[in-house]
């Protein structure tokens, strides 16, 4: 990935979560329209959540973020990406991991994705901490 305005992202989840991490997101980091896009699964067929998703795949670079690894999102997020090495699917989405998305978006996949994936797991804690 070497495109300038670096990498775009699409959140895919169930109800409104991706509606809701793409408002937080938005407005924590300033980030610029155009960069992420929530799609939702509500009242989709399969067919047509693919389709959805197609719509945002078509210019650049692309994160597609799902909620979860396996289920009507990830399969249609999967379907989408595959065998483009300008997309990537990364499952478990959470703020954190997004915000990262955002400020580093420049980053070419193969590090950018694994940074994402480390960002995610990290921000997942308790107080008090539980070894």
């Amino acid at each position: 990935m070497n495109d300038a305005s670096g990498a775009r992202g699409v959140i895919v989840a169930h109800g409104t979560l991706a509606q809701g991490l793409t408002d937080a997101a938005t407005i924590i980091s300033g980030v610029e329209e155009g960069v992420l896009f929530p799609v939702s699964n509500a009242g989709r067929s399969p067919q047509a959540l693919q389709e959805s998703i197609d719509e945002h795949l078509a210019v650049g670079p692309v994160i597609v973020f799902t909620d979860l690894p396996s289920g009507s999102c990830a399969v249609a997020a999967r379907k989408s990406c595959r065998g483009d090495g300008r997309k990537a699917v990364v499952c478990g989405v959470n703020l954190p991991m997004l915000l990262d998305f955002v400020f580093n978006r420049h980053l070419p996949f193969h590090e950018l994705v694994p940074r994402l994936l480390s960002k995610g797991i990290g921000s997942i804690t308790s107080v008090p901490d539980y070894p």
